[in-house]
């Protein structure tokens, strides 16, 4: 009997799913549990599980946008067809019309650009996997996935054909050529133009060749800028021709921000991850009343309990300690673990510290959950799972969602204070800065060596006032110089 295998609900906030990459073929036999697809959601990349036994067969293609709870597949038993057509994916769905070349969509194509130009590729978690696998160069991949990115199935195919693999050695007349027919028409061009034009939807009988034969990459680059540049006399990005109707502006509408004032050697969209920081920092800074403090702690005691603990094996980083103390600290002062709501200001029963691992493209904040009743031990053990996780992109929806507070560090980049920014909806959030040797007189009135650190405190005015919050980061201070509580 045929299961529908739906996009699913992975977390609290999830509404919609991009399909990223199919893990297993069409027509595939899988087993309950077995990973099938990735799925891209407005906070991180995961992998999808089959709800049930039986061979795949697919109703979802990569780069389509399905609402939770919308058919992605099924899963069939033997000589069974799939009962019903393909669902419409969600609005948010990308199209393959030829997009208008507005202000609001240089970011997307200039970001092409720059793939194009050797910029950074986006891949896959599994394409990293099979290219290591066949001793592909990831580098050398063409990648046909949504937005350019290279998922498993052009590794195998650049294992099969080496000859299509890019060079960075060559230039692009070096590129194999191909004839392709537009409306009928024959163009020639290389593969790296053709594939750059269809993958920003430029029609290739648009763009003159400087050679006056065939179209290269850097022929379709120099277009896409001539149909991006700043119009001298206006000083705003041209626009392509469209035949869509133009919407006149509404009175709210975003103010459109200025050109470049140079050319830019790369743009990176404010989209995915990146357009997910931008919004979420831009709307915590413009909500909440925001302030920091800093606040200077002896580490002498740590240091000594961290060695005598090297000594005995693995040992908690020094940021496991401030998780450790700030969680004792949040149960004990709940204003601090806290969001505004509504009614006002509602006190959290549960401590769940976020703990901030930067990404090449940006951060993310895993949960880690009921911090306060964790020995140091599995703390430390549970923060470097959820480190290895979310820089291998293994981190579930769920490991992100339902932090009340969270802890930031730059102390590994010889930081000492700094001003973090409110994770929302939580009211506060702690800067961890380095580990530094200063001097200080004891209690003989002689110089002795001292180690510090600097904790920053960011707190929503609206929730608790400065001395609550000084009262907080104090208690976090005493914890952590006497570390007892923390590690007993």
């Amino acid at each position: 009997m045929a299961v529908e295998f739906q996009m699913p609900k992975l977390g609290l906030t999830m509404e919609e799913g991009l399909i990223l990459e199919w893990l297993v073929d069409e027509g595939a036999e899988v087993s309950e549990g077995t990973a099938v697809l990735i799925v891209q959601t407005d906070k991180v990349d995961t992998e999808v599980e089959a709800p049930a036994s039986g061979l795949l067969s697919r109703v979802g293609a990569v780069g389509e946008t399905f609402a939770c709870g919308q058919q992605i597949a099924w899963l069939l038993t033997a000589g069974e067809s799939a009962p019903h057509p393909a669902p419409t994916p969600s609005a948010t769905a990308p199209t393959p019309t030829q997009p208008t070349l507005t202000a609001q969509g240089v970011a997307p194509v200039a970001a092409a650009v720059a793939a194009s130009n050797g910029g950074r590729a986006y891949v896959s978690p599994n394409a990293r996997r099979v290219a290591n696998e066949l001793g592909v160069d990831i580098a050398t991949v063409r990648g046909t996935g949504p937005g350019g990115r290279i998922v498993s199935e052009d590794v195998e195919e650049a294992h099969r054909n080496p000859t299509q693999r890019i060079s960075a050695s060559t230039s692009s007349a070096a590129q194999p050529t191909r004839t392709v027919l537009v409306a009928g028409q024959p163009v020639l061009a290389s593969f790296a133009a053709s594939a750059l034009a269809e993958l920003i939807g430029i029609d290739l009988r648009t763009v003159p060749a400087a050679s006056g034969q065939r179209l290269e990459r850097d022929d379709i680059v120099a277009h896409i800028r001539s149909l991006i540049a700043p119009d001298e006399r206006h000083g705003a990005p041209t626009t392509a021709t469209s035949t869509t109707p133009s919407t006149p502006p509404a009175t709210t509408a975003k103010p459109a921000l200025p050109a470049a004032t140079q050319t830019p050697t790369s743009v990176t969209p404010l989209t995915g991850m990146r357009g997910v920081i931008a919004s979420r920092m831009h709307e915590s800074l413009r909500e909440m009343a925001q302030l920091t403090l800093h606040m200077d702690v002896s580490m002498d005691a740590v240091v000594n309990d961290r060695n005598s603990r090297k000594k005995k094996g693995a040992a908690p980083g020094f940021t496991d300690y401030v998780i450790a103390a700030a969680a004792r600290a949040l149960k004990e002062k709940p204003y601090a673990n806290s969001q505004i709501v509504g009614e006002g200001v509602a006190f959290l029963p549960d401590v769940h510290v976020g703990m901030a691992v930067a990404l090449d493209n940006g951060l993310v904040v895993p949960v880690i959950r009921n911090t306060n009743t964790l020995p140091i031990e599995d703390l430390s053990a549970e923060t470097t799972r959820l480190a290895v996780a979310a820089r291998d992109g293994k981190l579930k929806l769920a490991e992100l969602e339902g932090g009340t507070f969270s802890v930031t560090t730059l102390g590994v980049y010889g930081v000492d204070g700094f001003t973090p920014v409110i994770n929302p909806p939580n009211t506060a959030i702690l800067g961890v800065g380095r580990l530094r040797d200063e001097v200080s007189w004891n209690t003989a009135n002689k110089v002795q060596k001292v180690q510090r650190l600097t904790l920053s405190l960011t707190w929503d005015h609206r929730a608790f006032d400065g001395a609550p919050a000084a009262e907080f980061c104090a208690r976090v201070k005493e914890l952590l110089e006497s570390p007892t509580e923390i590690v007993g």
